[in-house]
């Protein structure tokens, strides 16, 4: 047996016990540019792929939504076991490696940095994968309708996930949370501008949330308690004592058995309520103002991401107004008779219908995003104030991202009398709602808002078409785990 000169160059570490900590600065591999060129670095990362080919050996490393290509070869730093070593690695193992960035003559068109490459010098394995994967990563990015042409393997919703873990390694994956992750902060970062306060709110609650139907029973001691469906309630007790402008960014389930693109049992609520003066306009403003800075905020800072995603699903790019362009429903119901659809002046929209509306919107006025007011109040939950100068309709709105409801809102009641009215007149047990209607028994100022769920935003910011893309584990009729 040849003796191996490079033999302390490579191998498996021992497990990482925390055994001493090292002083060797890791670069990650989205920093390896070309102004890097010829420094001597280490890189942790994941091997995305590798090939040998006599002598060398090509691997792709890849941390997050960045990859790389490295080379070894036979020669004063490698022997020729360490390339068979390297060659023989499992795909999604972790890896350090220490080599020199080159620049290279022509772009790599297949990692994401395209103008270097590593010479490594020496290789280390911190954890390794089995070598059976689930599913192949490169079948999971591979852009929508080219596998089923070419007969390769694309990767269906099912198998992506069971295997959660996996699947949300993928670039495609790590752009989109990290999109998500961007609504979220922009979100709180516009709203604590404009002088709201962020609140928690219970989800577990003793009668379902404003007398509604689809809630989750859990037991509680010796008795049932429910998932709240939504933090409406203690949005509005907020305001009755006097925080004028609350929001709070947190669970809501919804027992409905809809197994559809755009519904899930459990879903991350974006939830706003305001005091205002004298007219709701001013909480439609603030809501629009909102969503058109978390629009900007997106479109600025994550370009990269973006991009990414439309390589797998490709979209147009989102449009918006500003001012943000408002309907009234009797309009929406112009436009829509007008392309030939059937339907009464109260009538809730239907979703083929919302969908139409979407793109007659977009022809007529190039916009994703636009705000429907005044609905039927027949259509609207019981807590809804009526519009004072015709009482079938109601000062209550819907905001839309290309053609689908992302929120729903309105002016609430906020008189005692006029409530317990209004849930008589939609037969609602007034004793299931006694704590409801008490908030507002000792003086409340007028308020209005709404809530937004985030899976569905950041879906139809990208144009993906299925909500469970967009939530990191979902949960919908058939699916708990993982």
């Amino acid at each position: 047996v040849r003796s191996d000169f490079a033999m302390d160059r490579y191998g498996i570490c021992p497990m990482v016990q925390s055994q001493q900590k090292l002083d060797r600065a890791l670069v990650r591999v989205q920093d390896l540019t070309p102004e890097k060129a010829e420094q001597q670095i280490w890189v942790r990362a994941r091997i995305h792929t590798s090939r040998a080919k006599g002598k060398q050996c090509f691997l792709v490393l890849r941390h997050q939504q960045f990859t790389v290509q490295a080379l070894l070869a036979v020669g004063d730093c490698a022997s020729k076991q360490m390339v068979k070593f390297a060659a023989n690695l499992t795909k999604e193992s972790i890896i350090d490696v220490e080599a020199v960035v080159k620049k290279v003559e022509q772009k790599i068109e297949s990692c994401s940095q395209q103008d270097v490459e590593l010479h490594v010098e020496r290789i280390f394995v911190i954890s390794q994968s089995e070598a059976r994967l689930p599913l192949q990563l490169e079948d999971a990015v591979r852009p929508e309708g080219e596998g089923d042409e070419e007969g390769r393997a694309t990767v269906n919703q099912d198998t992506r996930l069971d295997n959660r873990v996996i699947d949300l390694r993928t670039t495609t994956s790590q752009s989109i949370f990290r999109l998500q992750s961007g609504v979220c902060q922009l979100f709180r970062d516009t709203l604590i501008n404009k002088g709201f306060v962020e609140i928690q709110t219970p989800k577990i609650i003793s009668a379902a949330s404003e007398g509604g139907a689809n809630v989750f029973t859990v037991s509680y001691f010796k008795t049932s308690a429910y998932l709240a469906q939504s933090p409406q309630l203690y949005k509005q007790m907020c305001i009755c004592a006097d925080f004028d402008k609350v929001f709070c960014v947190g669970p809501v389930f919804r027992a409905e058995d809809s197994n559809t693109h755009r519904h899930l049992t459990e879903f991350v609520g974006l939830d706003i309520e305001m005091a205002f003066n004298y007219h709701y306009h001013e909480v439609i403003d603030s809501i629009t103002d909102t969503m058109v800075q978390i629009f900007k905020g997106l479109r600025d800072r994550f370009q990269t991401e973006i991009q990414t995603v439309n390589k797998q699903y490709p979209s147009e790019p989102f449009k918006f107004l500003e001012p943000t362009l408002r309907l009234e429903y009797k309009e929406a119901v112009a436009m829509l008779r007008a392309a030939g659809v059937e339907m009464g002046d109260e009538e809730d929209l239907s979703t083929p219908n919302e969908k139409l509306l979407g793109r007659l919107v977009k022809e007529k006025y190039d916009t994703d995003f636009y705000v429907l007011d005044k609905y039927p109040l027949a259509v609207r939950p019981f807590y809804t104030m009526p519009d004072p100068n015709n009482p079938k309709y109601s000062n209550s709105y819907d905001m839309f991202m290309r053609g689908e409801e992302i929120l729903s809102g309105a002016q609430r009641v906020h008189d005692a009398q006029l409530l317990t009215e209004r849930a008589m007149h939609h037969g609602i047990d007034l004793e299931k709602i006694k704590a409801y209607i008490d908030s507002f028994r000792y003086g409340a100022p007028p308020h209005a808002g709404g809530g937004i769920g985030l899976e569905r935003v950041t879906m139809l910011y990208l144009g993906l078409h299925n909500v469970r893309q967009t939530s990191m584990f979902p949960r919908d009729p058939k699916r708990l785990t993982p």
